[in-house]
């Protein structure tokens, strides 16, 4: 499920990295963020190794633990790249098109942004574990952001689901729980797991979807500060709706404060009859609709985007059609092929999944031709 949401992970988000010790391990070397960079003696950071250590220990005072957490946060996640794909626009005469690329994030997705929020929030609040249902690639951002903050973290995996995340996911000392039933079943479990043992709980469209759409706005602030104002679009592909809407929200923000001087249109992405938020607006709902479970099918490819209920699909549908924007649907097809183009032209390695915006604003232009402007598809990494 989502490659744009914080909803379920890929199930295709490339292979495992190596085993990462848990917080709190001993005699083991603490988790090196900078792949074996050597950091400058006189910054005026810490080093992420000490981080890591303070953050992660019990012993040390929260207040410590939570600014090193920050820091680590501040360093490690975020600032995405977002680049100008010329390739890409002499393919499709589309002037000017951006890719922000959420690759450059630690687990190389773009829910580390709200992983690693929800355990500062949960360690600011004193949860001593974090539980959340995901079908890869949310839980390897949150075994990771638990991992480093020292607490404990449960993941709820549908039975069905095989991903190559789940080693990843272990050997950052997670504990993973299968769960007969599809992912919102799963969720369930998570949130009974999180009231029964009092664990801070981590999954969308919950108490804590504020702190996700924040966590997300973060996103749109990126854009900005590169283009110095919004797009004209921002495309991105939708499953539960939270990072769209939190996008959304990061844009309003920045708008209602006149840093901008326009709302982008947001436009969404998804597989065929296979998600609420697509479905509901090319049905012309005002709100989202459900989809029948019975009907609702992955495949190796869609798998990121589909379900058949959307945690925060109000609130995504909001922003489209608040925008004036819209939802299509990009067939399996489509998104291998745009995965491909990126690649090849732009020389970037993205979950096919993750296309699925693009796909919908390239069909569009070749449709009706947009004007020139500046566009903006959000795409999450695949490891390679």
């Amino acid at each position: 499920m989502s490659a744009g949401d914080a909803g379920p992970g890929s199930a295709d988000a490339g292979s495992a990295e190596k085993e990462q010790p848990t917080a709190g391990a001993a005699n083991v070397p603490p988790l090196d963020l900078l792949d074996g960079a050597a950091p400058d003696p006189e910054a005026l950071v810490s080093a992420p190794e000490e981080l890591w250590s303070r953050a992660g220990d019990p012993r040390v005072p929260l207040k410590a633990r939570l600014e090193a957490f920050e820091d680590l946060t501040d360093a490690e996640v975020g600032d995405t790249s977002l680049v100008r794909a010329r390739n890409l626009e002499r393919e499709f005469g589309l002037r000017q098109l951006y890719l922000k690329f959420e690759g450059g994030n630690p687990t190389g997705t773009q829910k580390d942004r709200i992983a690693f929020a929800q355990v500062e929030d949960a360690l600011r609040l004193g949860y001593e574990g974090v539980t959340v249902a995901s079908c890869g690639n949310y839980g390897a951002a949150v075994a990771l952001a638990a991992s480093l903050g020292g607490l404990r973290c449960v993941v709820f995996i549908p039975e069905g689901y095989r991903t190559r995340r789940l080693q990843e996911i272990e050997g950052r000392g997670a504990e993973t729980v299968r769960v007969p039933g599809d992912y919102e079943t799963a969720v369930d479990v998570s949130r009974e797991r999180a009231a029964e043992e009092e664990l801070y709980d981590a999954n969308p469209g919950g108490a804590n979807t504020p702190l996700q759409f924040r966590a997300y706005g973060e996103i749109a602030r990126e854009i900005f500060d590169e283009l110095r104002d919004a797009p004209a679009i921002v495309a991105l592909p939708v499953s539960n709706g939270t990072t769209l809407a939190g996008v959304y929200r990061g844009f309003a923000s920045l708008y209602r404060r006149g840093k901008t001087s326009r709302m982008p249109k947001v436009v969404a992405g998804s597989s065929p009859g296979k998600n609420p938020i697509v479905r509901s607006f090319q049905k012309g709902l005002s709100t989202c609709e459900d989809l029948d479970p019975a009907k609702v099918r992955e495949t190796a490819v869609s798998e990121p985007l589909i379900n058949w209920h959307s945690s925060d699909g109000d609130e995504a549908l909001k922003a489209v059609r608040a925008t004036g924007g819209w939802a299509d649907d990009a067939s399996d097809r489509e998104m291998i092929t745009y995965a491909r183009l990126v690649r090849e032209k732009e020389g970037l390695q993205v979950l096919p999944a993750s296309t699925a915006g693009l796909a919908v604003l390239i069909d569009r232009h070749r449709e009706e031709p947009l004007p020139g402007d500046r566009y903006v598809a959000v795409l999450t990494g695949r490891r390679a």
